[in-house]
């Protein structure tokens, strides 16, 4: 075989894509080790070239996993696989934006002649991990020391929480989107009953998507109604999402990507029809805690890596006929398409491939990995189109896009760190006096009738300055107003940073 004439012989291609799903009441409860480890046997074999690639692999880079930390997962699985890399890369503990920074890193590498065969891997054990716990089981997964560390560390440590943030009892991902979700909501004026139609139709339809995927964990239609509607197999977590609106994140999957120079993939006697070309790969960082951000329901970080990777790729968003907007909560997606410019119920372009990180499956740092997989497969089926998929980590607040394409590209890749153009808003904590309600959502716990009942409420608030207030109320009087009620846009008096009056 020879390459297309033209091509650099360093053009990063991805030659092999492997995923695998180990579902709860399978034998055995394999650990993260033995999963990325697997899939990337898959890749080898959907390669054509078998082991041989994963063995001549000079440069592994891992998604960190939560279900079981390990410093350096890369060095595990290249000894599970018979490898000896030169190099090895990890991404930092706390991140869906991941896959997409290390395949641009990867990528790059490869085209700056550093690397010529790069395995790409992540891969979770949630399921396994509470299923052994349950039974009082011993899990044999590998053991390694916290000094092993990967050549290189990706990503940043920063704390995703300000002061006021997490006073206000806004310390994870469910609650912050909840909350940001209520000011989309608001700034596009909707109802609460329109609203739920709008996230509930959106979740329908990607759960009629993973009807479709092999790998999803939970591949079952769900209706708009069932999905929006709290239940006792859907309890309410924090309005307006129930269980079924969030990533599922009690899930054994792994994924993994096998990328080469053209050079190297054709020495392989790799197929031309199994290559998929990166075409664009961007990263950007919105401000940093959500309640600085001038808009909490808008992204301008996703907008500014989505312009530059399809400009990277020379294509417009009207180009991209494959879509996989990072799901994990509604406001996500909807966040993405807006700043794409996309609509969220085109039956033509649909807005993922996999059916997203409720239904298809939420492993941890590692959802994206399986939607470029998805997205490779599909783009081999449907050569002359392009695809584009997003990641993202913390509170919408780490982006990756990511443009591939059957064709090569036009240009030797390179991984583009883009600007997005933000203004910064100012907080107030410690603030007393009037303010207007922005947004809200009431975080719920189970009840001693097992049912679930709201434990407080987080609010939003916009002084006459236009400075942002978090006040999280537990009073019986303040709950009941919120849940009863809908005061978005509602004028208050705080009187403490747990306490305020709805006028």
């Amino acid at each position: 075989m020879m390459l297309p004439a033209g091509m650099d012989p360093r053009t990063p291609v991805i030659v092999g894509v492997g995923q695998v799903v180990h579902r709860s009441g399978e034998p055995g409860l394999p650990g993260p080790v033995e999963l990325a480890a697997e899939s990337l046997r898959r890749a080898g074999a959907d390669s054509g070239a078998g082991a041989r690639l994963l063995r001549d692999a000079d440069l592994i880079a891992a998604v960190a996993p939560v279900s079981r930390p390990y410093s350096d997962l890369g060095a595990l699985v290249a000894a599970e696989l018979g490898a000896d890399p030169k190099r090895t890369l990890q991404s930092v503990r706390f991140g869906g934006d991941a896959p997409q920074r290390l395949l641009n890193l990867v990528a790059r590498s490869i085209a700056e002649g550093r690397s010529e065969i790069a395995l790409i891997t992540g891969a979770e054990a949630v399921a396994s991990w509470n299923a052994a716990s349950r039974g009082g089981i011993a899990v044999d997964w590998p053991e390694q020391p916290e000094t092993v560390l990967p050549t290189e560390i990706i990503g940043s440590e920063r704390a995703p929480n300000s002061e006021m943030e997490t006073a206000a009892g806004l310390w994870g991902p469910v609650y912050f989107y909840a909350l940001m979700e209520t000011a989309l909501r608001a700034r596009l004026g909707l109802s609460e009953a329109e609203h739920l139609d709008r996230i509930g139709g959106l979740w329908s339809r990607l759960s009629e998507l993973a009807v479709g995927n092999p790998y999803a964990w939970m591949p079952t239609e769900r209706s708009a109604a069932d999905l929006v509607t709290p239940t006792p197999a859907n309890r309410a977590v924090s309005s307006p999402y129930t269980k079924l609106l969030v990533a599922n994140l009690t899930v054994d999957q792994g994924a993994g990507l096998i990328v080469c120079g053209a050079a190297a993939a054709d020495a392989a006697g790799v197929p031309k029809d199994r290559w998929i070309f990166p075409h664009g790969g961007a990263t950007a960082t919105d401000e940093w805690f959500v309640t600085e951000r001038a808009d909490m329901g808008a992204s301008p970080a996703i907008a500014a890596a989505g312009s530059a990777a399809l400009a990277e790729a020379g294509i417009g968003i009207d180009d991209v006929a494959h879509l996989d907007l990072y799901s994990c909560f509604p406001i996500a997606v909807q966040v993405a398409a807006e700043a794409f410019g996309l609509p969220i119920d085109d039956p033509g372009r649909p807005l993922s491939v996999t059916g997203g990180l409720t239904f298809a499956g939420g492993p941890g740092n590692n959802y994206a990995l399986h939607s470029i997989a998805t997205m490779a497969r599909l783009l081999r089926a449907e050569p002359e189109t392009y695809g584009l998929t997003t990641a993202l980590g913390w509170y919408i607040t780490k982006h990756g896009v990511g443009v591939f394409g059957a064709r090569p590209p036009r240009s030797l890749f390179r991984a583009v760190e883009a600007e997005p153009v933000a203004a910064r808003r100012e907080i107030a904590p410690g603030y007393i006096g009037p303010a207007t309600v922005e947004a809200y959502t009431v975080p719920y716990r189970k009840a001693r009738d097992g049912g679930d009942e709201p434990e407080a409420v987080v609010i939003s608030a916009l002084n006459a300055d236009g400075a942002r207030i978090l006040v999280r109320a537990s009073d019986a009087d303040t709950i009941a107003a919120f849940t009863g009620g809908d005061p978005l846009g509602a004028p208050v008096e705080i009187a403490a940073a747990d306490k305020l009056t709805l006028l």
